[in-house]
């Protein structure tokens, strides 16, 4: 396993494997938040996020029996699910053209933090959503989700290196764009 370290959730997925409803529900409270988040970030649409996510823990359900540890982290195997779940709507989407826009959840900061909160980060969410697709796939990975490198690197399948190359470009673009919210 990347790191050497103990997978933190190895016991609770083994408890989930064997059917534990107390272990399904404990995963579901540590993992749903992460989960919903990483697909509204890359998706923009919370209910389609609630979907992925659902179908993320479907999943997991289904694959805990077998899980072996070793390769890789239970929660990098998750986001990993839930990146290509978002793959597979963004995908369709570009496929299927719509008559109407489809409604959308605001994502910028609560009414309550000001015209100015709001202001940024509707653009901040902008220039992140207008990153080249890796790129903008690294920065929610490793800045919105928390991943350390070698996780973001293992979920997306590049190397660390690759990794830094993505966030480093990421981080410029979204300077010069951003630059005069200093």
């Amino acid at each position: 396993m990347a790191g050497g370290d103990a997978d933190p959730d190895g016991e609770l997925v083994e408890r989930v494997g064997r059917g534990d409803p107390a272990a399904v529900r404990a995963l579901i409270a540590r993992k749903l938040p992460r989960m919903v988040a990483l697909a509204v970030r890359m998706l923009g649409d919370g209910a389609e996020a609630e979907d992925v996510a659902q179908e993320v823990f479907l999943r997991a359900w289904r694959q805990a029996p077998k899980w072996r540890p070793g390769a890789a982290r239970f929660d990098t195997w998750m986001h990993r699910v839930a990146m290509n779940l978002c793959y597979d709507r963004l995908r369709r989407r570009r496929e299927q053209p719509t008559a109407e826009p489809p409604e959308q959840v605001d994502p910028g900061a609560p009414p309550d933090r000001g015209l100015m909160a709001l202001d940024v980060g509707r653009r901040v969410e902008a220039a992140v959503r207008a990153l080249p697709d890796r790129q903008r796939e690294a920065i929610v990975l490793c800045h919105y989700q928390e991943l350390g490198n070698i996780e973001a690197a293992d979920v997306l399948g590049i190397s660390v290196e690759a990794l830094e190359s993505l966030l480093a470009r990421g981080r410029r673009t979204l300077r010069s764009r951003l630059g005069d919210l200093r």
